[in-house]
């Protein structure tokens, strides 16, 4: 089906056979042009070709000699541009530019689950003291036994009681600050990769899914890292120090140091369960309570580190040490802690299962 916008007919064509897609429905029009443009219609599309003064050169352009009719019999022809609109309708499968976007739908795939560590039992190896272990905690009581032996002699000695007294409570405080920055620290960066620590921070992270584990650890298996630490820093101080007061600093500090992670063990036991005299200590707040240490097993897992006396953890959540100290190292060396993400598997804790609780 054809139609003419032009004041002249088909039959002013000289060359009829010049057509765009099909011989059969072609239409001229002399009116201005715009640029190249398929545009749907019923059954097909129409073409829009450009006029050519837009343009010096347009080898895709046809160009159709049309006689006028006051020049009717003269070779003069001129040239005359044409607006062609071809309405096709094809079964053939459009093709794709190769320029084109083409978006295919595709079936959701949920994302993969992430493995859960198997859950520990109760004659798992790792919760198992060794005879290594027995070894570093026998050497760290006695680098720390040395150091309150030489405190208690130097006092007696000398006759001076207050100054070593004092310096003990001072290691005392100041190693209950020392296990809450330590226990932010391996909570909150490395893996189990990371050097000498990892052995630590794959501990203290896998605690918070299964925190019920350090209870069942044997006394050797939880102390021996920290009694490692505490033989090669206190060993060369008694070997040099002679003074009373040092040593009244150096064994509380260290000696707490080491057993932190009892008293942390403590902290998850039940009160049933506990020695009296350590609930008797828990309840005068000279070691860390339970319900203060429940609190950090609690979103946003970010508080209550330490685990000595819990002494300073008010103070340090109050002002948010620990926070200024993770912008510090983000802002420093773009390193991001465990806090700041959504709690995950790791962080929810799971809750201990009779079978658990069954020593067979």
């Amino acid at each position: 089906m054809c139609d003419t916008h032009s004041p002249h007919t088909t039959s002013d064509i000289h060359s009829p056979t010049q057509h765009l897609l099909t011989p059969h429905c072609f239409l001229l029009s002399p009116q201005p042009l715009f640029p190249p443009l398929f545009t749907p219609s019923c059954g097909g599309f129409s073409l829009s070709l450009p006029h050519p003064s837009m343009s010096t050169s347009f080898p895709h352009h046809k160009y159709y000699s049309l006689r006028s009719p006051n020049n009717v019999g003269r070779r003069h022809h001129r040239r005359f541009p044409a607006f062609v609109h071809c309405s096709v309708t094809s079964t053939a499968k459009a093709k794709h530019k190769a320029d084109q976007l083409v978006i295919e739908p595709r079936p959701l795939t949920p994302p993969p689950i992430a493995k859960t560590p198997d859950r520990p039992s109760i004659k798992d190896p790792d919760l198992l003291s060794t005879w290594p272990h027995r070894a570093w905690v026998a050497s760290g009581c006695t680098t720390v036994l040395i150091s309150l032996l030489k405190c208690a002699t130097g006092s007696a000695h000398s006759h001076m009681w207050l100054e070593p007294v004092l310096a003990g409570l001072i290691g005392y405080v100041l190693a209950d600050l020392g296990s809450g920055v330590y226990h932010w620290g391996i909570d909150n960066y490395g893996d189990a990769s990371t050097p000498v620590f990892g052995s630590q921070i794959e501990a203290f992270q896998g605690h918070h899914k299964w925190p019920w584990t350090i209870t069942r650890r044997q006394f050797a298996n939880n102390l021996h890292a920290l009694a490692r630490a505490v033989t090669f820093t206190v060993l060369p101080l008694d070997l040099v120090f002679n003074d009373p007061v040092v040593h009244g600093f150096v064994w509380v500090c260290s000696g707490c140091i080491m057993f932190s992670q009892q008293f942390h063990a403590w902290a998850h036991g039940t009160k049933s369960r506990l020695p009296p005299l350590v609930v008797a200590l828990q309840d005068a707040g000279l070691l860390v309570s339970r319900s203060q240490h429940a609190a950090h097993h609690h979103a946003p897992y970010n508080n209550n580190y330490c685990i000595v006396s819990g002494v300073w953890n008010e103070f340090l959540d109050e002002n948010k040490v620990f926070e200024a100290l993770e912008m510090i190292l983000f802002f420093q060396l773009g390193v991001r802690p465990r806090s700041w993400s959504e709690p995950n598997f790791g962080w929810i804790e799971e809750i201990e299962t009779p079978s658990q609780t069954t020593v067979y």
